[in-house]
C-alpha cells in the first residue's frame, strides 16, 4: 500500500486516507481481511529450518555423493547387498545429523516462543488485546513504557515519548518521538514521527497507525538480508576440502586399477565391479555419522552447560576459533550500575551532593534508568519536609533531567545529567565550604576530573540546583543560572573471575577483542581489567577512514575497537577472517545480526533479540563467558576425535587399496572379493564408531586446530604405506611359505588386514605411544569384539557363504609376529612423523 514511500512525510489525514482508516482504528471485520492479505508478509522462519531442506542439505558433501554413485553402480550391476550396505551407511548418518540439528533448531522455537508478545489495539472503537503477529497495516494501536512495536508505524497522539532503538539503530539512549511531519529524504536514525518493528516504548504514552508489519518493516528487511546462504565456516570449508582430496584419490586409483586390469584381459564386469569395491574401501564411510556422533554428543554436553547448539558445526568451529569478539557490557562487566562516589568540585566526597542526587532520583517518574537505581539503592535517606513539585523529563538533546522539590522554607530545583550540559548551563559552583565561585574557576578542573575517572572506567554525571523561590512549575527555560555542585561517579563491575576467564580463553589460543560503542578510555580501562596488558585500540572514527586492505592488515593486532557504530562490526568480523582468524561474535541486538552471520561461531543469549536468535550458532541461557571456556575445550575434544577417525580410516584404507591395488597386477586372481573388500571396511570401521566417546590427549586441546588438507595427505602416505609393507610381508608368508589355494589366500588376507586395521587404531589415536594414553573402555571393547569375530568368522557357515576357508596354525603364529612388528613399526613412524615441524612437531 505505501511500501517504498516516505509514510513519515505524508500529513496526518493523507496517510490515514491512503491507509483507508480513521483514529479509531478498524473494524474486527477488515482486520481479518487485511490479515489474509498481509500473510505473504509475514516474517517466517528461515527456509533452512524447515524439516525438508534440513534433510536434504545432509547430502550435499563430496563424500556422500562418491557413496552415492558407487551404490548406483552396484544396483545397476545387481549387485543389492553392496548397494543396501551403502544406502544404509549414508541414510543413517544423514538421519542422525538431521534429527540432531532438527533437535536443536526446535529447541531454540521454544526458546522463543516461551515469550507471547501482544500489541494493544483500537478493534470497533474498543482497547483490545491481540497477538503482535495478527497486526495489519492499518491497526491503531495504544503504547506505554515497557511496549514492543509490532510494525513500522506513524504517530498520532504522543506524551514524552521515548523510544529504545538500539536493536535497530545502535543509539545508546532512547529517541524522544513527536507528531511533527518530516522531509521525505530522512535518515532512520532522525525519523522521529515514526517508531519501528523491533523497538520498544521507554516512556511516555502514544498512539500510532501501523503502516508496514512483516518483511516490509525495517526490521524485516534485516532479517530477509541476513535469509541468504550462511557463509561457508571454517569446519565445513574443511570438510569440503578433505572431500576433494578423497576424490581426487579415489578416481586416480579406480581409472588406473580398472584400466590395468582390462589391459590384463581380465572380464571387464569383474574388473569395473573390483574398482568400485577399491572407491568404496577407500571411501571413510562413516565420516559422515562419526561426525555427526561426535557433534550430538558435543551438543548434549554443551546443554548440561546451559547452551543451545542450533548448528552443530559450531561446535567444531568453536575448537578451531583464534579470536572471540564481544562488548564488554553484561559480558565482560555485570550489567547493572552502582554508585562509587559523590564528590564536590575539589574532588571530596559530599554528602549534599550525594542527597541531592538521591533526591532528584527518588523522584524521577520518567523511564527506568541504572543510574537512578543505583542512587536509590546506594543508601536511604529520610525525606520529611520534602516533596515533588514538578518534573521536567530527560531527553536527549539536552541530556538533564530536572526535578522541583519542596523543601523546608523553599522550593529546589535540582538537576542532573552530561557534564558538558551541566557545565553549560550553570553561571557558578559550590565549593565545599559552601562558598559560591564562578563556574570559569572550577570548569578546567572539572573536566580534568571527569578525564581521569573516565580513564579508570567510571561513569560520571553532573549536578547542579537552583533556589526557585516559591515556583511551583517548571520548564527547560528554568535550567539556567544555576550553580554546579559536583559529580555522581558510577560503576559498572567486572563480573567476578572474568580476568581469570579471558585468561583461560588466551592460554587456550582464544584472543578476546572488545567491540563497544563506549568511549575510547572506558573500553581501554575495562581492557586493561580483564587483562589485556597495553591494549591497542582503534575508534570508529579511525576505521571510516581505512580502507578494507589495511582494516585487515591491522584488525589482528588490535584489542579494543572503541566507540564503534553498528554498521561496522560485520566488517570488523570479515577484516579478521579475511586475515585468517576463526572468529567468534557474540551479540545480542539487530544491529549484531549481520556480524553474527558472518562469523564462524554465532553466539547469542536467550535475552536477545528474535532476529540475534535466528542469526547465531549457539544460544547461551545464562550471559557467562566461562561457559564458552568449556564450549571451546568441548569444540577441542570433538574435532580432535573426528580427526582421529580421520587419520585412521584414510591411512587404513588407502593402505589397504594400495596392497590390493598392487596385488592384482601380479595374482592371477582378484586379491579380495568384492563383498569381502565391504566386509573388511565396515568390520574395520566398528571400533572407530566409538570414537566419539574416546578420551583426548591434554595437547590437542590445548590450542586451536584446523582441517590441514597436507597434513592428512602426509600422514595418509606415511602410514598407508607402512601398513601396505606388512600386507606384502602377509602375501609373502601366504604364496612362498604357506603355499596358500586363492581361497585361503583372502582368507588370510582379509584376516590380517581387519586385525591389523583394528590393532592400529590404538597407536594412531594419540601422538604419544600408545601404552601411555588411556583409550576409552569402548574403543577397547569394540577392538576386542572385532578381532574376536574376525578370527572365528573364517570357520563358521557365514564364512564359507563369503568364501573364507580355515587357516593352518602356522599362519596364526606368523600373524601374531606380523602384528607385534606392524605395531613397532607403526609407533617408530608416528615418532618420527611428529619430529618433523611441518607435522606438528
Amino acid at each position: 500500500m505505501l511500501n517504498g514511500r516516505s509514510f513519515w512525510a505524508l500529513p496526518e489525514e493523507t496517510l490515514l486516507r491512503e491507509l483507508t482508516v480513521t483514529r479509531e482504528g478498524l473494524s474486527a471485520a477488515e482486520a481479518e481481511r487485511r490479515q489474509v492479505l498481509a500473510l505473504p508478509s509475514r516474517l517466517k522462519p528461515s527456509r533452512d529450518s524447515q524439516p525438508v531442506r534440513m534433510l536434504l542439505a545432509q547430502f550435499r558433501s563430496p563424500i556422500i555423493l562418491i557413496l552415492l554413485f558407487a551404490s548406483g553402480v552396484s544396483l545397476f550391476l545387481a549387485e543389492r547387498s553392496d548397494a543396501l550396505i551403502i544406502l544404509g551407511i549414508i541414510l543413517a548418518s544423514a538421519l542422525l545429523s538431521f534429527w540432531q540439528e532438527y533437535s536443536a533448531a526446535r529447541a531454540v522455537a521454544g526458546l522463543l516462543a516461551l515469550v507471547q508478545v501482544t500489541a494493544r489495539v483500537r478493534r470497533d472503537g474498543l482497547l483490545i488485546e491481540v497477538p503482535a503477529d495478527t497486526v495489519v497495516p492499518g491497526d491503531v494501536v495504544e503504547l506505554s513504557a515497557g511496549s514492543s512495536l509490532p510494525g513500522d508505524a506513524r504517530l498520532l497522539e504522543a506524551k514524552d515519548l521515548f523510544v529504545d532503538e538500539a536493536t535497530l539503530t545502535g543509539e545508546t539512549y532512547p529517541v524522544e518521538k513527536s507528531t511533527a511531519t518530516l522531509s521525505g529524504d530522512m535518515p532512520l536514525q532522525k525519523r522521529t514521527n515514526s517508531l519501528f518493528l523491533g523497538t520498544h516504548v521507554v516512556s511516555g504514552q502514544a498512539r500510532a497507525v501501523i503502516v508496514r508489519v512483516g518483511k516490509e518493516t525495517e526490521f524485516g528487511r534485516i532479517a530477509h538480508r541476513l535469509a541468504v546462504r550462511p557463509t561457508e565456516t571454517e569446519f565445513e570449508r574443511g570438510v569440503r576440502r578433505f572431500g576433494y582430496l578423497l576424490l581426487e584419490v579415489t578416481l586416480l586409483l579406480v581409472f588406473a586399477i580398472f584400466a590395468v586390469n582390462v589391459y590384463l584381459e581380465r572380464p571387464v564386469l569383474e574388473s569395473f565391479l573390483f574398482s568400485m569395491a577399491l572407491a568404496v574401501g577407500l571411501t571413510p564411510q562413516l565420516l559422515p555419522a562419526i561426525i555427526s556422533v561426535n557433534l550430538s554428543h558435543g551438543a548434549r554436553r554443551m546443554a548440561e552447560q546451559r547452551v543451545v547448539v542450533k548448528r552443530l558445526a559450531s561446535i567444531e568451529n568453536f575448537g578451531s576459533m583464534t579470536v572471540l569478539c564481544s562488548d564488554k557490557t553484561g559480558t565482560l562487566t555485570e550489567g547493572s550500575m552502582r554508585l562509587h562516589a559523590a564528590l564536590n568540585v575539589a574532588g571530596e566526597s559530599s554528602e549534599r551532593v550525594l542527597f541531592l542526587g538521591y533526591l532528584n532520583a527518588v523522584f524521577e517518574t520518567g523511564f527506568p534508568n541504572p543510574l537512578d537505581e543505583a542512587l536509590r539503592r546506594d543508601r536511604v535517606f529520610e525525606l520529611a519536609g520534602h516533596h515533588k513539585l514538578d518534573e521536567e523529563p530527560y531527553d536527549f538533546v539536552r541530556k538533564r533531567l530536572s526535578i522541583l522539590v519542596a523543601a523546608p522554607q523553599t522550593h529546589v530545583l535540582i538537576t542532573k545529567g552530561a557534564v558538558e550540559s551541566m557545565l553549560t548551563i550553570c553561571l557558578q559552583a559550590e565549593q565545599g565550604d559552601g562558598a559560591l565561585v564562578p563556574i570559569e574557576q572550577v570548569r578546567r578542573s572539572v573536566r580534568e576530573q571527569v578525564r581521569l575517572l573516565s580513564g579508570q572506567g567510571f561513569r560520571t554525571i553532573g549536578l547542579a540546583c537552583r533556589d526557585m523561590g516559591g515556583l511551583d512549575r517548571v520548564s527547560k527555560e528554568h535550567e539556567a543560572g544555576m550553580t554546579f555542585l559536583g559529580l555522581l561517579v558510577f560503576a559498572d563491575p567486572l563480573k567476578p573471575g572474568i580476568a581469570e576467564t579471558v585468561s583461560t580463553l588466551r592460554r587456550l589460543g582464544v584472543a578476546l577483542k572488545i567491540v563497544t560503542g563506549d568511549q575510547a578510555p572506558a573500553a581501554a580501562h575495562v581492557g586493561r581489567e580483564v587483562g589485556l596488558a597495553a591494549p591497542r585500540l582503534l575508534t570508529g572514527n579511525d576505521l571510516r577512514g581505512m580502507s578494507e586492505d589495511a582494516l585487515r592488515a591491522s584488525a589482528s593486532d588490535v584489542d579494543i575497537f572503541a566507540e564503534i557504530e553498528p554498521n561496522q562490526k560485520e566488517r570488523i568480523i570479515r577484516a579478521l577472517r579475511g586475515s585468517g582468524h576463526v572468529v567468534g561474535y557474540l551479540g545480542d541486538g539487530i544491529n549484531d545480526a549481520p556480524a553474527l552471520h558472518a562469523a564462524d561461531v554465532g553466539i547469542s543469549v536467550d535475552q536477545a533479540v528474535d532476529v540475534a536468535k535466528e542469526a547465531a550458532d549457539l544460544v547461551l541461557l545464562e550471559q557467562d563467558l566461562s561457559v564458552l571456556v568449556e564450549g571451546v575445550r568441548e569444540g577441542r575434544k570433538t574435532f580432535a576425535n573426528t580427526l582421529k577417525y580421520v587419520f585412521m580410516a584414510t591411512s587404513a584404507n588407502f593402505g589397504n587399496m594400495f596392497s590390493m591395488a598392487g596385488a592384482s597386477l601380479f595374482l592371477p586372481f582378484l586379491p579380495l572379493l568384492p563383498k569381502q573388500i565391504l566386509l573388511t571396511n565396515v568390520l574395520t570401521d566398528i571400533p572407530e564408531m566409538t570414537i566419539a566417546t574416546d578420551h583426548v590427549d591434554p595437547e590437542l586441546i590445548d590450542r586451536p586446530r584446523r582441517w590441514d588438507i597436507p597434513f592428512i595427505r602426509r600422514f595418509m602416505l606415511t602410514f598407508g604405506f607402512v601398513s601396505s609393507f606388512f600386507d606384502y610381508l602377509t602375501f609373502a608368508v601366504l604364496l612362498l611359505v604357506l603355499q596358500s589355494t586363492t581361497g585361503q589366500f583372502r582368507t588370510g588376507w582379509f584376516v590380517e588386514s581387519v586385525l591389523s586395521a583394528s590393532v592400529i587404531v590404538l597407536v594412531i589415536r594419540t601422538r604419544r605411544p600408545c601404552v601411555t594414553s588411556r583409550p576409552s573402555r569402548g574403543l577397547w571393547l569394540s577392538t576386542l569384539l572385532v578381532g574376536l569375530a574376525t578370527m572365528l568368522l573364517p570357520v563358521t557357515p557365514v564364512g564359507a557363504m563369503l568364501g573364507f576357508e580355515p587357516l593352518p596354525p602356522l599362519f596364526w603364529a606368523a600373524l601374531i609376529g606380523i602384528l607385534v612388528a606392524y605395531v613397532g613399526a607403526a609407533e617408530l613412524a608416528k615418532l618420527l612423523f611428529y619430529r618433523k615441524p611441518k607435522n606438528g612437531g
